[in-house]
């Protein structure tokens, strides 16, 4: 299978605990790539429009709150089947339910404070590194 890219975030809760050493090296170890990498401040704007897929949901303004909250790390992987490469690292989205050695159940404090994002197909991987990412900063 030939290499691909996916999209991550660290988020607030991570980097506040100075994680972010610790979550790529995860990704790494997992076989994935950064090729690029950036730590922003998320503007309300764009927190809305990135999440802009869960507005009609009743935790849509505590998430977009929780990642203005602090800087996060924008990331682009690449490795073989990234995308779900990166899912299995991350784990469960509630950390009680992530499997022993992912991110997610050594480094989340909770199902909100989950610490990373990571693409669901390679489609959506594709919009969400346009998003943060123009195509010279990708680099490898």
């Amino acid at each position: 299978m030939a290499a691909n890219r996916t999209f991550s975030i660290i988020k607030p809760d991570a980097t506040r605990r100075n994680l972010t050493g610790a979550v790529t090296k995860m990704l790494e170890e997992a076989g994935l790539r950064v090729v690029a990498s950036k730590r922003i401040q998320m503007s309300r704007e764009q927190a809305e429009e990135f999440y802009g897929v869960h507005r009609e949901r009743p935790f849509f303004n505590d998430l977009v709150t929780f990642m203005i909250s602090g800087p996060v790390v924008v990331q682009v992987l690449e490795g073989e089947n990234a995308v779900q490469r990166n899912r299995d690292i991350m784990g469960a989205t509630n950390p009680a339910n992530a499997e022993p050695g992912t991110i997610r159940k050594e480094l989340a404090e909770s199902i909100e404070a989950n610490s990373v994002h990571g693409s669901d197909s390679d489609e959506n991987a594709a919009t969400e590194i346009a998003f943060f990412f123009k195509p010279e900063e990708i680099v490898g």
